[in-house]
């Protein structure tokens, strides 16, 4: 049973007509500008990025990042096994280990890096053992082509596309970005955002 210190309303707090409407015309729009300013946020880019840092314009595929996963769990057992045998006593044998560990580590490193990266200072590419830095003034343009391209980085080539960068001076950089590499094999569309991507920060930067 209600009680009536519970539910009847004080004179003060009876809403009128007038009042109801002035109250939901408010709210609505409250609730509008809200909403554009969530979407102006979420259409922006990061408040808080440094747009003077490297930044690849994509993010690696999966294949890529469960490889570099995968030596990064062999590198632990090596340093748990590194850990126990220096334990025993026998530390060349731990020593064997860490450096393997060291080097798996830093492979998974690079392999998540490997790829194009931008930014105010030029075109970055990075492959796994080195790195080609121009300055914008010696890009003359990225674009996607259609060529034969390797399969997930094996000798054996197929017909696909491939993201180009050409020089000023008439050359090319070897070819990096495909629709066949560890990022984005058996992913078209995801190669096809990733060139554009990568296409509009050069636009960007170079204009």
């Amino acid at each position: 049973m209600p009680l009536p210190f519970s539910t009847a309303e004080r004179d003060g707090d009876i809403a009128t007509p007038t009042d109801t409407t002035t109250t939901v015309n408010t709210t609505t729009t409250v609730k509008k500008s809200a909403t554009d300013t969530i979407a102006a946020l979420l259409a922006s880019e990061d408040l808080y990025e440094d747009h003077r840092r490297w930044r690849r314009p994509y993010h690696p595929g999966p294949l890529r990042v469960g490889g570099a996963a995968m030596l990064l769990l062999l590198a632990s057992y090596l340093l748990v096994s590194g850990v126990i045998i220096a334990a025993a006593g026998a530390l060349p044998g731990a020593g064997v280990c860490f450096a393997i560990a060291a080097v798996l580590i830093t492979v998974a490193v690079r392999m998540v890096r490997t790829g194009i990266w931008v930014s105010p200072q030029g075109l970055r590419q990075q492959r796994l053992l080195r790195a080609v830095t121009l300055s914008w003034a010696e890009v003359a343009e990225v674009r996607t082509v259609q060529q034969p391209v390797r399969v997930v980085g094996t000798p054996r080539t197929a017909q696909g596309q491939a993201l180009v960068v050409r020089r000023t001076d008439g050359g090319t950089l070897p070819v990096l970005v495909t629709d066949r590499n560890a990022d984005f094999v058996g992913r078209p569309l995801a190669f096809a955002a990733a060139a554009d991507a990568v296409e509009d920060r050069v636009a960007a930067f170079t204009a």
